[in-house]
């Protein structure tokens, strides 16, 4: 077994086009919250390296840091209902939302599909839509300038969208719903 299937079951860090850039600085260390704030009361845990919720109303792990240009890779598990997401360009730390972020989506569910799974919604169309639940998959975010990409699982569902309305600002991972987690959340500024 070679390459990002490899990656994506936790069998070896070997390298893929699309990672083969430059370095990645780890933003979750798997251990702790350090870097990290909690917004909103979802009950996060840490074990075996990574960070889950599956109670709670509608909650965030916001990063520490901002962010202008960056590529960011993160993995991620939810169930089959699950309603989460990773929020990238927050203008307010304390109440995030799609209008004042960038949501890339994780939702199956979701009524309309058009911004579902490996959407940038309101931003990015994705179709046909991936589907997440049950199993670890990888989500690959490039934000540079006002262009914006997004790869699920290798496959590209979001291509050079365009949008200028967030110029930078922290990193948000959200539970909504379901069991939500989240491991080798990583990042490299450009």
């Amino acid at each position: 077994m070679t390459g990002r299937r490899a990656v994506l079951l936790g069998l070896g860090s070997l390298a893929t086009p699309a990672w083969a850039h430059g370095p990645f600085k780890p933003l979750f260390d798997g251990r702790s919250f350090d870097g990290w704030n909690k917004v909103g009361d979802a009950n996060w845990t840490i074990e075996d390296g990574a960070v889950s919720a599956d109670h709670g109303a509608i909650s965030f792990l916001v990063s520490n840091d901002s962010y202008r240009d960056f590529d960011l890779r993160v993995e991620i598990w939810v169930s089959d209902e699950a309603n989460s997401g990773i929020f990238i360009r927050c203008s307010d730390r304390a109440q995030i939302t799609a209008t004042n972020a960038y949501e890339i989506n994780v939702y199956d569910t979701r009524p309309d599909p058009t911004y579902g799974t490996g959407a940038i919604v309101n931003v990015g169309k994705v179709s046909p839509m991936p589907k997440a639940g049950g199993r670890w998959n990888l989500i690959e975010i490039g934000a540079h300038g006002d262009r914006f990409s997004v790869a699920f699982n290798g496959r590209r569902t979001v291509d050079a969208a365009r949008d200028a309305t967030h110029a930078d600002g922290p990193i948000a991972l959200q539970y909504g719903a379901g069991v939500v987690k989240f491991r080798r959340v990583e990042i490299r500024a450009a």
